[in-house]
């Protein structure tokens, strides 16, 4: 679970993006900018990073109703072992998956995601989990993510191949995870999406 800080820091700019859109009164949109300004200095300091690259996380700042983002995630399951692609931006790896594009539902983008990133086609069967990033063991981040898994098929026999933001594409064992993009997925939606798969869960589970 995130610190309590963070949590703090990045309410506090969503509620001054949604106030910077919404407000008419000059002096309001001044004591929003205000608060703008504090939330994204405090997410600089808790991530030890520029305020600039901060700014840069929120594309849509001040332009709408400020709400989570949703990632999407894809499970492939074959003969006891699970697809992971290894991210080109931090050489680790994770289910493929990514931002939810707008015009598509969330499991044609997980199937969008995996043919990109491993070169399968699939198909999104099950939705196996629903997470707060928040919530959960993720490194922390300063944006704020509804995660999306769902268990996948196969719909061609091609060899796996990584794309243009994977550098590598493998089947791996539950007890042999390789090191993990703890920003993108934990060791609890592999075995949750294993639990699924075996019918040992029935219901997707909401955290």
């Amino acid at each position: 679970m995130e610190n309590q800080w963070l949590s703090h820091a990045k309410r506090l700019q969503a509620i001054a993006s949604t106030g910077l859109h919404f407000c008419k009164d000059e002096f309001d949109r001044e004591r929003y900018q205000e608060v703008a300004d504090i939330a994204q200095a405090m997410l600089a300091d808790l991530a030890n990073v520029p305020i600039i690259r901060i700014k840069g996380l929120v594309s849509d700042f001040a332009k709408g109703y400020a709400t989570p983002k949703v990632d999407v995630r894809g499970a492939l399951i074959e003969d006891g072992k699970i697809l992971l692609v290894r991210e080109r931006s931090d050489g680790r790896w994770t289910l493929p998956g990514g931002f939810a594009d707008i015009g598509r539902s969330a499991s044609e983008n997980v199937i969008r995601e995996t043919h990109e990133e491993a070169g399968l086609r699939v198909s999104a069967t099950r939705l196996y989990s629903v997470r707060h990033k928040a919530k959960q063991p993720y490194d922390p981040d300063a944006r704020d993510f509804y995660k999306l898994f769902f268990l996948c098929e196969r719909q061609d026999e091609m060899a796996p191949q990584a794309g243009l933001e994977t550098s590598e594409v493998g089947f791996f064992p539950p007890d042999k995870l390789p090191d993990l993009s703890r920003g993108r997925v934990i060791e609890s939606d592999i075995h949750a999406a294993f639990a699924f798969s075996n019918g040992h869960q029935q219901f997707a589970t909401f955290d």
